[in-house]
């Protein structure tokens, strides 16, 4: 499958700045995918998104847009991407209507109010046509934008930040409605956001930036589970390192290397998340206290101090509470292989050993 927009080698780095905002970028995005461009502040993101958009220019490599190349002459307006911005741009003293119409101005007049008027009614905002954007809630005002962005049918539409001005009760919800009227119109999007679990909610694809440069793309399950280096380890969701020895035990317990992995070292520790870790009531197995307890709803978390003095942090469910000071024992839950790390990178996979014998 040919992608739609594909980034070769670009490097975006203007005179005022100190090292490339983005640095030798290659990124592809696909038919009807939605890709997410995930990172920290400052790690290149909306610039990205600016450099397909054709708002600012790459210092060098190649931006094709439907296999033509839009180097540095093809206009935004000839891109045939819609935009929409975080704080969403709308015009304060035009309707809905004329908002979503103004995007528009190259097409036909004949043609233009029943086109915004389709793309109206695909986002649910049918009836509302006169209203001004003060006249609506936060997430109205995001459906007009991106109404408009969809009204001259583009191929793809690039949204930034598009979550960030609603309130946390409603952003599932247009999270979910934003994911829906993309699947019904067939609209690819790329969408940034610094916010993890967005993310891995609503992507295809993630594509993880730190300091202008590509860490690592794939399904959000690979990022979250197989991550390349401890940048994209630890920002794709709570993560501790467990050392290993060279016969292959932890303080959890043994494990087996795959066939892939290096000799072991002691450079080299064992990612796990926290659901990777069971806890259980003391006894002779303990092998940790339990130093900080957060409730968070339909769970504890809390924070644990190994015997051999390691940090991890491990989850139960909100019926079962364990006190601070508490000495538990803490065992792997994981029943799938973890990620072994070398200094930075990943170097191989390895197996609880309850659950390779399974």
């Amino acid at each position: 499958m040919e992608p739609l927009i594909r980034l070769s080698a670009v490097t975006r780095h203007p005179p005022t700045a100190r090292h490339p905002i983005v640095r030798d970028m290659h990124l592809d995005l696909y038919p009807a995918e939605v890709l997410v461009l995930l990172g920290p502040s400052g790690s290149g993101k909306t610039t990205t998104l600016r450099l397909i958009a054709g708002l600012e220019l790459p210092e060098s490599g190649d931006i094709t847009i439907r296999g033509v190349r839009a180097g540095r002459t093809m206009p935004p307006e000839a891109r045939r991407v819609g935009m929409v911005f975080q704080d969403y741009a709308l015009f304060p003293h035009m309707t809905v209507l004329e908002n979503v119409r103004f995007a528009l101005h190259a097409t036909p007049k004949a043609q233009q109010v029943a086109l915004a008027t389709a793309a109206i009614d695909q986002v649910g905002l049918a009836g509302l046509e006169q209203r001004l954007p003060h006249q609506l809630s936060g997430g109205q005002q995001q459906r007009v934008a991106i109404a408009r962005a969809l009204a001259p049918q583009p191929s793809v539409i690039l949204l930034d930040e598009p979550f960030s001005n609603l309130d946390t009760a409603i952003r599932d919800r247009i999270r979910a409605e934003l994911r829906a009227i993309l699947r019904g119109t067939n609209t690819a999007a790329i969408i940034v956001t610094h916010d993890q679990s967005e993310a891995l909610a609503i992507a295809d694809r993630i594509a993880l930036l730190h300091e202008g440069i590509l860490h690592q793309i794939g399904t959000p399950e690979a990022l979250y589970s197989q991550p390349l280096t401890r940048f994209a380890a630890c920002f794709m969701g709570p993560a501790d390192f467990l050392p290993i020895d060279a016969q292959a035990n932890t303080a959890l317990g043994r494990v087996v290397p795959d066939a892939q992995m290096p000799p072991i070292t002691a450079r080299m520790h064992v990612m796990i998340r926290h659901d990777d870790v069971a806890i259980t009531m003391g006894g002779p197995a303990t092998n940790a206290v339990i130093t900080d307890r957060l409730y968070e709803g339909p769970q504890y978390r809390y924070q644990c101090m190994l015997d051999d003095g390691t940090a991890i942090q491990c989850r139960s469910n909100h019926e079962t509470k364990y006190d601070i000071g508490q000495r538990v024992a803490l065992s792997y839950a994981a029943h799938h292989p973890l990620v072994c790390f070398a200094d930075e990178d990943a170097c191989g996979m390895v197996t609880p050993v309850s659950a390779a014998t399974l």
